[in-house]
């Protein structure tokens, strides 16, 4: 006989509906800030068509400042990307259950930086024939052609990842909305399925699939923000001459990526009436994961200023003076005392360690880390290479738009997301984390025989009662 399961059928059906709603209907707010979006990259789109037709003099870069806005951006979009699939990767090899609820955010986190992240480069070229010089040219010692493979890479294998867990909410997206929704969703849950039935064998190929991509993406997603940071490390400059520049980056990276996280889960917990699902419980072990890495970003810092600092080669008491007491002080400040110390001590105190504090600090974060990728450029860039006095940079309007574009667009993608996917892995909620642990058990708790449906098994066997506080 078949082991006797616990299913709570209130509980799931209220994951189901509500994991499905979004996908059901639209409201007038949402369309109104679609139309927003669209607007503000509309008028990006036109920035950048002024660029194109009066070249990049139009920006604040100059021969000596050559890097602004956009490498920024550049490295910061590729940064978030990094939390998403390799934080989402790491929490599935070690069985973390709890991040099961938030587990597909992240993962479309790191789709979407990187399509927009990648267009950064593009545009700071100035010229688009120049991407076809660069493929049909470029040489292949050179750590930018590095850059755009490990990018290609980790998009492809991120887009992969990230399909793979959906297909079973394609199939119960299929068969729950059934003739409600419009022609065209019926049609792209019935491709986008696959056929999936939920079988046995169809069960053990997905496992399969994704634990072959959870094992590749891993080091696919460490290598992608190393090559990101060689192209500063292996550029003859005073303030980008280190060599730890490759974790230095890639702890940047996941830190940002767990402060994006944290904030787009906050605004879908809201916005989507999620909060049964994503409880304190994802909001504190993610946050604990932040203060844990403002530890490790602090511990690179100081020991890029104690190498440096001790050697102090022939520019770097003027890079140093331009952050310390100069006029990128208030920034390099902000930096330390805003992204690391108020997020740690907000973790650090319980009264603080609230969904709310929690939000703000990774709200901080995110600032923050966006800044210190402008005081990596700008000042590096300021440093001279001659006898001759240092220029200053400062974005200018058309800048601003494309960085206020890309920042719609990658809303805009996600806000497109939530209506067309469910937002939330239901059938992993379901299968491998269930009600909170703790919680008390529903009302309508009964014990039943397996039930089968597309994309679910039994939803918890006698472990699961015994969190529920039942007894099998």
């Amino acid at each position: 006989m078949a082991e006797v399961a616990y299913v709570p059928p209130a509980w799931r059906e209220r994951l189901e509906t509500r994991g499905l709603a979004p996908l059901r209907s639209t409201g007038a707010r949402y369309w109104a800030w679609i139309g927003f979006l669209v607007l503000v990259i509309a008028w990006a789109v036109y920035q950048y068509a002024t660029q194109l037709n009066n070249g990049l003099i139009v920006t604040g870069m100059r021969d000596r400042i050559s890097w602004g806005v956009y490498i920024i951006s550049f490295v910061f979009f590729i940064g978030i990307s990094h939390a998403g699939t390799l934080l989402s990767a790491i929490l599935r090899v070690t069985k973390a259950r709890w991040q099961m609820s938030v587990t597909r955010m992240a993962e479309f986190i790191t789709v979407v930086a990187l399509m927009v992240g990648a267009l950064f480069p593009l545009i700071d070229m100035g010229r688009v024939d120049r991407v076809l010089g660069l493929l049909q040219y470029g040489r292949w010692q050179s750590p930018l052609m590095w850059d755009i493979f490990a990018i290609t890479t980790y998009l492809t294998g991120s887009t992969l990842y990230l399909y793979l867990p959906i297909i079973p909410d394609f199939a119960l997206a299929r068969d729950r909305l059934g003739p409600t929704a419009p022609r065209w969703r019926r049609v792209f849950y019935e491709v986008a399925a696959l056929g999936w039935r939920g079988t046995p064998e169809q069960r053990k190929l997905l496992d399969r699939a994704m634990t072959t991509m959870m094992i590749v993406i891993i080091p696919v997603a460490v290598s992608v923000h190393t090559v990101v940071s060689w192209i500063f490390a292996m550029t003859l400059r005073v303030a980008f001459n280190s060599t730890v520049f490759g974790p230095f980056f890639v702890a940047g990276a996941i830190f940002s990526g767990i402060a994006a996280i944290i904030i787009l889960m906050a605004v879908l917990r809201k916005l989507l009436h999620l909060e049964e699902w994503i409880t304190r419980t994802q909001f504190l072990y993610l946050g604990y994961m932040l203060a844990a890495f403002t530890l490790i970003m602090a511990y690179f810092n100081l020991q890029e200023l104690v190498v440096s600092g001790y050697k102090m080669e022939s520019g770097q008491t003027f890079h140093f003076a331009e952050l310390m007491t100069g006029p990128f002080a208030p920034a390099y400040i902000y930096y330390w005392i805003g992204g690391m110390v108020i997020p740690g001590l907000i973790m650090l105190y319980p009264r603080t360690r609230t969904i709310a504090g929690i939000t703000v600090a990774a709200v901080l974060v995110l600032v923050a880390m966006w800044i210190e990728r402008f005081l990596i450029v700008v000042p590096g860039f300021r440093v001279p290479l001659m006898a001759y006095d240092a220029r200053n940079y400062f974005p200018t309007l058309v800048e601003w738009s494309i960085l206020a574009g890309a920042v719609a667009l990658f809303m805009l993608i996600i806000s497109v997301f939530a209506k067309v996917f469910p937002i939330i892995s239901i059938w992993e909620v379901v299968e491998h984390r269930g009600p909170e642990p703790g919680a008390p058990a529903p009302a309508d708790v009964r014990r039943v025989r397996p039930e089968v449906r597309p994309g679910f098994a039994p939803v918890a066997t006698a472990a699961a009662l015994e969190s529920e506080g039942v007894r099998p």
